[in-house]
Protein backbone atom coordinates (compact mmCIF):
# COMPACT_ATOMS: atom_id res chain seq x y z
CA UNK A 1 0.00 0.00 0.00
CA UNK A 2 3.07 2.47 0.23
CA UNK A 3 3.12 3.25 4.13
CA UNK A 4 2.57 1.78 7.34
CA UNK A 5 -0.42 3.77 9.12
CA UNK A 6 0.07 1.97 12.14
CA UNK A 7 0.31 4.43 15.80
CA UNK A 8 3.02 1.61 16.45
CA UNK A 9 4.80 1.31 13.44
CA UNK A 10 8.21 0.82 15.57
CA UNK A 11 7.08 -2.42 16.69
CA UNK A 12 8.14 -4.26 14.01
CA UNK A 13 7.19 -6.58 10.76
CA UNK A 14 5.26 -9.22 12.81
CA UNK A 15 3.20 -6.55 14.23
CA UNK A 16 -0.33 -6.04 13.79
CA UNK A 17 -1.25 -2.86 11.23
CA UNK A 18 -3.93 -1.27 12.94
CA UNK A 19 -5.38 2.66 12.22
CA UNK A 20 -6.87 0.97 9.07
CA UNK A 21 -10.66 1.81 8.21
CA UNK A 22 -13.31 -0.93 7.36
CA UNK A 23 -12.78 0.83 3.75
CA UNK A 24 -9.57 0.86 3.79
CA UNK A 25 -8.96 -2.86 4.16
CA UNK A 26 -11.59 -3.19 0.86
CA UNK A 27 -9.21 -1.52 -0.79
CA UNK A 28 -6.21 -3.58 0.09
CA UNK A 29 -8.23 -6.84 -0.52
CA UNK A 30 -9.03 -5.70 -4.19
CA UNK A 31 -5.11 -5.07 -4.81
CA UNK A 32 -3.98 -7.60 -2.92
CA UNK A 33 -6.46 -9.91 -5.06
CA UNK A 34 -5.44 -8.66 -8.48
CA UNK A 35 -1.92 -10.05 -7.66
CA UNK A 36 -3.10 -13.04 -6.55
CA UNK A 37 -3.16 -15.63 -9.05
CA UNK A 38 -4.92 -19.01 -7.04
CA UNK A 39 -6.34 -17.36 -3.94
CA UNK A 40 -9.37 -15.20 -3.21
CA UNK A 41 -8.66 -12.84 0.17
CA UNK A 42 -11.53 -11.39 2.35
CA UNK A 43 -12.85 -10.48 5.74
CA UNK A 44 -14.23 -12.89 7.28
CA UNK A 45 -18.11 -13.25 8.32
CA UNK A 46 -18.19 -12.70 11.85
CA UNK A 47 -20.09 -16.02 12.11
CA UNK A 48 -16.56 -17.02 10.62
CA UNK A 49 -14.67 -14.97 13.04
CA UNK A 50 -16.32 -16.36 15.79
CA UNK A 51 -15.99 -20.31 14.92
CA UNK A 52 -12.06 -19.47 14.27
CA UNK A 53 -11.90 -17.30 17.41
CA UNK A 54 -13.42 -20.31 19.69
CA UNK A 55 -11.21 -22.84 18.00
CA UNK A 56 -13.83 -24.65 15.86
CA UNK A 57 -17.12 -24.25 17.39
CA UNK A 58 -15.53 -24.51 21.40
CA UNK A 59 -17.42 -23.30 24.59
CA UNK A 60 -14.46 -20.70 25.04
CA UNK A 61 -14.66 -17.34 27.07
CA UNK A 62 -11.51 -16.44 25.11
CA UNK A 63 -9.92 -17.30 21.90
CA UNK A 64 -8.27 -20.42 22.69
CA UNK A 65 -9.53 -20.85 26.63
CA UNK A 66 -9.66 -19.08 29.83
CA UNK A 67 -6.21 -17.52 30.49
CA UNK A 68 -6.48 -14.42 28.97
CA UNK A 69 -3.28 -13.31 30.15
CA UNK A 70 -1.15 -16.67 28.12
CA UNK A 71 -4.08 -15.92 24.93
CA UNK A 72 -3.79 -12.23 24.29
CA UNK A 73 -2.60 -8.77 25.10
CA UNK A 74 -5.15 -6.69 26.56
CA UNK A 75 -4.77 -3.37 29.64
CA UNK A 76 -3.32 -5.46 32.33
CA UNK A 77 -0.31 -6.87 30.40
CA UNK A 78 0.32 -4.78 26.91
CA UNK A 79 1.90 -1.51 28.58
CA UNK A 80 0.27 0.35 26.38
CA UNK A 81 0.66 -0.89 22.84
CA UNK A 82 0.41 -3.53 20.37
CA UNK A 83 2.83 -6.47 20.16
CA UNK A 84 3.95 -8.53 17.69
CA UNK A 85 2.19 -11.53 16.97
CA UNK A 86 2.56 -15.07 17.89
CA UNK A 87 4.05 -14.42 21.14
CA UNK A 88 1.39 -15.60 23.40
CA UNK A 89 -0.41 -19.14 23.02
CA UNK A 90 -2.42 -20.10 19.66
CA UNK A 91 -6.01 -21.37 20.11
CA UNK A 92 -6.96 -24.86 19.08
CA UNK A 93 -6.73 -23.79 15.15
CA UNK A 94 -3.32 -22.40 15.64
CA UNK A 95 -4.68 -19.10 15.28
CA UNK A 96 -2.55 -16.09 17.75
CA UNK A 97 -3.88 -13.08 19.10
CA UNK A 98 -7.69 -13.73 18.29
CA UNK A 99 -8.17 -11.95 22.12
CA UNK A 100 -6.80 -8.76 22.38
CA UNK A 101 -3.68 -7.01 20.80
CA UNK A 102 -6.17 -5.15 17.83
CA UNK A 103 -10.27 -5.30 17.03
CA UNK A 104 -10.64 -7.42 14.08
CA UNK A 105 -12.86 -5.40 11.39
CA UNK A 106 -15.81 -8.26 9.85
CA UNK A 107 -17.36 -8.35 6.53
CA UNK A 108 -21.12 -8.06 8.18
CA UNK A 109 -23.20 -4.95 8.92
CA UNK A 110 -23.45 -4.56 12.56
CA UNK A 111 -27.31 -5.61 13.95
CA UNK A 112 -27.45 -6.03 17.82
CA UNK A 113 -29.44 -8.68 17.55
CA UNK A 114 -27.60 -10.65 13.76
CA UNK A 115 -27.84 -13.72 15.74
CA UNK A 116 -31.32 -13.88 16.29
CA UNK A 117 -32.37 -12.53 13.06
CA UNK A 118 -30.25 -14.04 10.78
CA UNK A 119 -29.61 -17.54 8.92
CA UNK A 120 -28.58 -19.65 11.57
CA UNK A 121 -25.42 -21.07 9.83
CA UNK A 122 -22.90 -18.20 9.22
CA UNK A 123 -25.05 -15.35 8.68
CA UNK A 124 -23.96 -12.40 6.93
CA UNK A 125 -25.38 -9.25 7.37
CA UNK A 126 -25.49 -7.24 4.32
CA UNK A 127 -25.77 -3.75 3.35
CA UNK A 128 -24.33 -0.42 4.67
CA UNK A 129 -23.66 0.79 7.94
CA UNK A 130 -21.26 -0.01 10.87
CA UNK A 131 -19.55 -2.78 10.68
CA UNK A 132 -18.67 -5.56 13.14
CA UNK A 133 -15.29 -5.61 15.11
CA UNK A 134 -14.37 -8.41 17.48
CA UNK A 135 -11.71 -9.66 19.40
CA UNK A 136 -10.28 -6.73 21.63
CA UNK A 137 -7.41 -4.60 21.86
CA UNK A 138 -4.76 -3.64 23.77
CA UNK A 139 -6.41 -0.54 25.33
CA UNK A 140 -9.18 -2.92 26.65
CA UNK A 141 -10.12 -4.63 29.70
CA UNK A 142 -10.95 -8.66 29.62
CA UNK A 143 -14.39 -8.14 29.67
CA UNK A 144 -14.22 -6.81 25.85
CA UNK A 145 -11.73 -9.23 24.63
CA UNK A 146 -14.39 -12.82 25.30
CA UNK A 147 -15.37 -14.45 22.69
CA UNK A 148 -18.46 -13.36 22.73
CA UNK A 149 -17.79 -9.37 22.87
CA UNK A 150 -19.11 -7.74 19.69
CA UNK A 151 -18.68 -4.21 19.12
CA UNK A 152 -19.18 -1.86 15.78
CA UNK A 153 -17.65 0.66 13.60
CA UNK A 154 -17.56 3.45 11.15
CA UNK A 155 -16.41 2.41 7.57
CA UNK A 156 -14.25 4.92 8.19
CA UNK A 157 -13.15 4.92 11.34
CA UNK A 158 -9.39 4.62 11.90
CA UNK A 159 -7.88 3.53 15.57
CA UNK A 160 -4.94 2.42 17.27
CA UNK A 161 -7.14 -0.28 18.69
CA UNK A 162 -8.95 -1.25 14.94
CA UNK A 163 -6.57 -3.90 12.42
CA UNK A 164 -7.92 -6.82 10.59
CA UNK A 165 -7.62 -10.51 9.71
CA UNK A 166 -7.77 -11.84 6.25
CA UNK A 167 -9.19 -15.09 4.99
CA UNK A 168 -8.62 -17.22 1.95
CA UNK A 169 -10.17 -19.53 -0.51
CA UNK A 170 -9.05 -21.06 -4.09
CA UNK A 171 -10.23 -19.10 -7.00
CA UNK A 172 -12.47 -21.19 -8.89
CA UNK A 173 -10.76 -22.89 -11.72
CA UNK A 174 -12.17 -23.10 -15.35
CA UNK A 175 -10.67 -25.50 -17.98
CA UNK A 176 -10.95 -24.93 -21.55
CA UNK A 177 -11.83 -27.93 -23.03
CA UNK A 178 -9.19 -29.12 -26.13
CA UNK A 179 -12.19 -29.92 -28.26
Amino acid sequence: MGKNPSRFSRCGGNCPVEQVSWRDVQIFIQRLNKKSKHQGFRLPTEAEWEYACRSGGKNELYCGGRNLDSLGWYNNNSNGRTHPVGMKQPNGLGLYDMSGNVYEWCQDVYHSNAYSNHAIQNPLATGSGSRVLRGGAWINDARRCRAAYRLWGEPSDRSSRIGFRLVSSPRSVSFKSDR
